[in-house]
């Protein structure tokens, strides 16, 4: 598959973090490989805490939105759907390892490392300049 699960499977979403609809909002791309999704994303100045620096929340909000997607994709492949369903964060964990450079793009993976009928726990990174600098756990239902 190389369109986003997002442009793909929810087009007019307004979510702040993945909605495609949503013009002052992330717009994640996340995109099945294997087994697992990944997401290559652009920072721009207004999404730096410092100089050079992303924000925090900005990058548990990429976290959050790509692991949800990663989680409603394997619901759907594994319920047999045409469509994912609808999923929410029941929690995640995001560890901030390192200070994530805004000079160049950062890449988001995410895998699923259990599930049951209707949920997924999700294990996630944040790269940049090739460093994991953010990991995420997340239970999505």
């Amino acid at each position: 598959m190389t369109q986003s699960l997002q442009d793909r499977f929810a087009p007019h979403n307004a979510c702040f973090g993945c909605g495609p609809a949503n013009a002052k909002g992330l717009r994640l791309k996340s995109i099945p490989a294997g087994d697992e999704v990944v997401c290559t994303w652009q920072p721009e100045k207004h999404h730096e805490a410092f100089e050079g620096m992303l924000n925090g929340g900005i990058c548990g909000a990429l976290l959050d939105c790509h692991s949800n997607w990663t989680a409603a994709y394997h619901l759907m492949q594994k319920g047999g759907l045409t469509t994912p369903p609808c999923t929410v964060t029941a929690e995640f964990h995001v560890k901030l390892r390192k200070p994530t450079p805004t000079s160049g793009p950062v890449t988001l993976r995410a895998k699923v490392v259990e599930s049951s009928e209707s949920k997924a726990v999700i294990e996630a990174t944040l790269e940049a300049g090739g460093a994991v600098t953010c990991t995420c756990r997340g239970v999505f239902v």
